[in-house]
């Protein structure tokens, strides 16, 4: 399919964002390919799917979340912040999305780290990728281009990495051949139709993020059919798909 629609932590314009709830309405939907979440680690060192590194914006905890034991993460209410009917959401472990996407839909997994906090982030999420055998169906992404490095280091390129950005720079194909990396997670707003062309000459698989209005996405899937669509609404990425022909 043209222009793959990514669902942004999960359906997040209907479901709270990085709850299982989200992520089971974007696989659900057939057109998504792929699911984008946050992965951070709890105090006892588990993979856990959240955005913020406090709890206070998305849960009815308080603090960080390094500072939470897995189990205490599962049990606050991840989801009434969004609306009452998801009130019983938890904060995710990365194993129990796994197990749920595993068949069904691929993932952009982002390490959110900068080296510093959760040093050792990449190594437990890769382990558990490795344990349920879907190397093949996962990119990780980071902010960070140390943490991709170290991943491509342990896992000798069986599962691939992406760095995300924020800006543009003429050298960035050769920055992300340098990391061993064939994949970018870019701003939206900072792509073109020239530099979509240079970094496809390159090899490298272009993800845009996160497009939210219809007329946005239409302007971004005109720009190349292989250009990933990364929204909260994929809704409104079907309407694009429908309104520029391509469907």
């Amino acid at each position: 399919m043209r222009n793959s629609c990514v669902a942004h932590r999960g359906w997040s314009g209907r479901a709270p964002e990085n709850t299982l709830a989200a992520i089971q309405m974007a696989i659900d939907e057939p057109d998504v390919e792929w699911v984008e979440l946050d992965v951070q680690l709890s105090k006892d060192n588990i993979p856990v799917v959240i955005h913020d590194y406090k709890l206070r914006r998305t849960t009815n905890g308080r603090g960080e979340v390094k500072s939470f034991t897995a189990a205490e993460l599962s049990a606050l209410d991840a989801g009434s912040w969004f609306s009452p009917m998801f009130k019983d959401e938890g904060v995710p472990l990365l194993s129990q999305v796994l197990e749920l996407a595993s068949g069904r839909i691929k993932l952009n997994i982002e390490l959110k780290t900068d080296g510093i906090r959760y040093p050792k982030l990449e190594d437990h999420v890769i382990k558990l990728v490795q344990d349920y055998g879907l190397e093949d169906c996962v990119v990780l992404t980071s902010f960070h281009a140390g943490t991709l490095f170290n991943a491509n280091k342990l896992t000798g390129g069986s599962i691939r990495t992406g760095l995300i950005l924020d800006g543009w720079r003429n050298t960035l194909p050769l920055e992300l051949k340098q990391l061993g990396t064939e994949f970018l997670s870019i701003e939206h707003g900072r792509l073109n139709s020239s530099r979509m062309e240079l970094l496809k000459q390159s090899g490298i698989q272009v993800m845009a993020w996160t497009p939210n209005d219809e007329r946005t996405i239409r302007k971004l899937i005109s720009i190349d059919p292989d250009l990933m669509i990364c929204t909260n609404y994929p809704d409104r990425w079907q309407k694009a798909m429908v309104q520029i022909g391509v469907r």
